[in-house]
């Protein structure tokens, strides 16, 4: 039975003292008002880890950002999944549209950083989506089956079992923009279907699938809500405890 899942992603925000003080106040409110079983995660950046592991126990889990797709070597300014495993964090993204944009990051690469990631024993969650050029001129559906081919369908099946999938609209990704519940539902249900069709109903059926773009407080129930939306990878809300922690309870109705 595939779990719901809210995942903040910090981005570069917050120093040191800063994101020990918001997780604080998340860790906190989750303990005392959660009434389910669904899953938050905050994914902060590497200064952050360690320190929010040891705070966490086990209520809020701990990702990071990003990951180097080589076990090691000389590769300045990287960080390994075997180091982010060796903090106890539990979670990495992988394919972020800003890493996608801002560094290039090609699918083949993101398949390589998806091999090491479970290697490891953290479990992707892997972002897919289309850019407002490809949604305008109609290739988003093509856009976004090639990014699960070349990046994640090389998987055995029991590799895939452990990633999350996050539909990222990349034209509502801190543009105040956001897919109607209607637009992203028909994605993710595609999404579903490609994983169906590659590896069977019950992986596809147990598949977590995030929706990104721009997910608030005030959109959040109705998103999550619709039949394929397993919860939200939370930028810029993730980043007021109150806001991320009226997210998660979201699924508490």
């Amino acid at each position: 039975m595939r779990k719901n899942i809210v995942a903040g992603n910090w981005k570069m925000n917050l120093d040191y003292q800063e994101g020990i003080s918001l997780f604080s106040e998340i860790i906190n409110m989750v303990r005392d008002e959660r009434k389910g079983d669904q899953i938050a995660v905050i994914c902060s950046p590497f200064i952050h880890i360690n320190s929010l592991v040891q705070l966490s126990s086990g209520v809020v889990k701990i990702g990071a950002q990003n990951c180097h797709q080589n076990e090691s070597g000389a590769y300045t300014g990287e960080i390994s999944a075997k180091m982010i495993s060796s903090t106890g964090a539990e979670y990495v993204i992988i394919g972020h549209s800003e890493r996608r944009q801002y560094f290039a990051e090609s699918n083949a690469v993101l398949a390589e950083k998806t091999n090491i990631a479970l290697k490891h024993n953290l479990k992707p969650i892997f972002c897919i989506g289309e850019t407002l050029d490809e949604r305008e001129n109609g290739s988003y559906f093509h856009v976004i089956e090639k990014q699960l081919e070349e990046g994640l369908f090389h998987l055995s099946p029991e590799q895939f079992a452990h990633v999350i999938l996050a539909y990222e609209p990349v034209w509502a990704i801190g543009t105040g923009l956001t897919a109607t519940p209607e637009q992203a539902q028909d994605i993710h249900a595609f999404i579903r279907n490609k994983v169906d069709v590659k590896y069977g109903f019950n992986i596809a059926d147990d598949t977590s699938i995030l929706y990104g773009g721009s997910c608030n407080p005030k959109n959040a129930e109705e998103l999550f809500a619709q039949k394929d939306i397993d919860g939200g990878l939370i930028g810029g809300a993730s980043l007021k405890s109150r806001d991320f922690v009226d997210i998660v309870k979201t699924f508490n109705a």
